[in-house]
This record gives C-alpha cells, structure tokens and sequence, in this order.
C-alpha cells in the first residue's frame, strides 16, 4: 500500500526501529555491567531498573547520575562520588553502543530526505539518551527529536507527538510514524492525526522481548526498516534492497 503523495515528515521510534534490533538482546548485560560498576548485586539492580522503568522514562529521578545514585540505594548500597562517575561513565558508553543504527537506517533516512520528507524521532526513553545524543551519530540524520525523559509524557500520551510535529513545522497530519510497536504507539499516532507503519523486525527474532505489545495494529506493516522508502514514497533504491 502507498500513499499518493509523500508525507511532509516521517517520525521514527528509536530503539529497535531506527537501531539495530540486535542490540535489544543485550539489554540484560548493559544492567549487569552498570551494577557490577556501582558494586551492587545484579539481579537485585535488574529489578530496581525494572519496576522504576516509567518513572525513569518521565525523567522523574533527574539526570542519570541522581538515577544510578537512586537505584543504588534501592538495592541497599549508597555509593560514594567516585565508584558514582566511575559507573557513569561505564553505563552511558554502554548505551551510546545501544544507540547504532540499524543497518540500513543511515541510507533510508537519506532516501527519505532525498525524497522531500523531513525526519524526526520520538522516543520513550530515560536520561542517558538525551544526555549521550549529541555524542552519536543520529543528529546529523534527523531534524528534530522527543525524548520522554524531557518533556514527561511517554507514549501515547499526545504531548510527544505534537511535540515532534511542531519541531518539523508540520501539522501531525502531515506525519507518518513508523515503530516497532509497544507502548501504544501507533495508537497514539493515529490519536494524533499520524498515519501509523509498525515494522515487525521478523528477521531479528526480538518478538520475546516486547513485554507491551500494541492492542492496535495498524494497517500499514512492513518486516524490516528498509522498506520505509517504498511504502512511504513509491521507491526503493537498489542498496536497500533486503534481500
């Protein structure tokens, strides 16, 4: 199914649409390793980080040093200022590496700009994402960007993606968004006037590590990320072609 014109914008789910699905598996390790660097018991912190998830996703506990710092607590440990940076530091590398792309993100995104659409991201995600953006690669891709760690509304909330829209200058219903699903999202965009896309990621076999899939299903679904280009503009250029 296609559109007969190309979308104004095109906004984007992060993580596990715009980055490496693969990633998500180490998920679990990146929790582990932060623990291990705050000095806390892993499975004991892997719960902490679990039952705080929407509250950290509200940006509720502040910047991810007053985060880790909390959830240290939580596990019974209160550390001190240096094992605290020493943590950090380990934990926001750790999620600069969740944050590459996936493999033909880069060239979708230029596509789509080729293509006259402008780019945006909405993601549900806590601190260490806005604090390491600047630090990746994904600025020079796209032309706006809401996190939900800044404004305090997680998806479907409408608050992010009128947000999203006005840093595109579009109205909603100019925008398509295009998630892997979870959280609502594609409710949420219809709520909001967007036309939903939900990339299944069928080749990554990642499905278990959805805990909240979408209720809705919307009626554009396409496998992999490549195949933004063709849906959205009628076109797919030969290197991204998935085969």
């Amino acid at each position: 199914m296609t559109t007969s014109a190309p979308p104004h914008a095109v906004v984007f789910d992060f993580y596990g649409t715009l980055t490496d699905p693969a990633r998500e598996n180490g998920r679990r390790t990146v929790i582990e390793t932060t623990a291990a660097a705050l000095g806390v018991d892993a499975a004991s912190y892997w719960a902490a980080t679990s039952e705080s998830f929407d509250r950290r996703c509200r940006g509720e506990f502040g910047d991810t040093r007053s985060t880790l710092k909390h959830l240290a607590r939580q596990c019974g440990c209160d550390v001190d200022d240096r094992t605290l940076d020493h943590a950090l530091t380990v934990h926001l590398q750790s999620y600069q590496d969740l944050a590459a792309p996936h493999p033909r993100a880069v060239a979708v995104l230029a596509q789509l700009r080729d293509g006259g659409c402008r780019i945006g991201v909405l993601t549900d995600c806590s601190s260490e994402l806005p604090e390491v953006w600047t630090e990746t690669m994904w600025p020079s891709h796209v032309d706006g960007v809401s996190f939900s760690a800044v404004t305090g509304q997680r998806k479907p909330h409408p608050a992010g993606y009128l947000d999203i829209a006005d840093q595109l200058g579009v109205d909603p219903v100019e925008c398509w968004f295009v998630g892997d699903g979870g959280s609502g999202e594609h409710l949420g965009a219809k709520s909001a006037g967007m036309r939903p896309v939900l990339v299944t990621n069928a080749a990554y076999g990642v499905a278990h590590l959805r805990t909240d899939p979408d209720a809705y299903r919307p009626a554009d679904v396409i496998d992999d990320l490549s195949e933004v280009p063709q849906l959205l503009l009628g076109k797919l250029r030969p290197d991204l072609n998935p085969a």
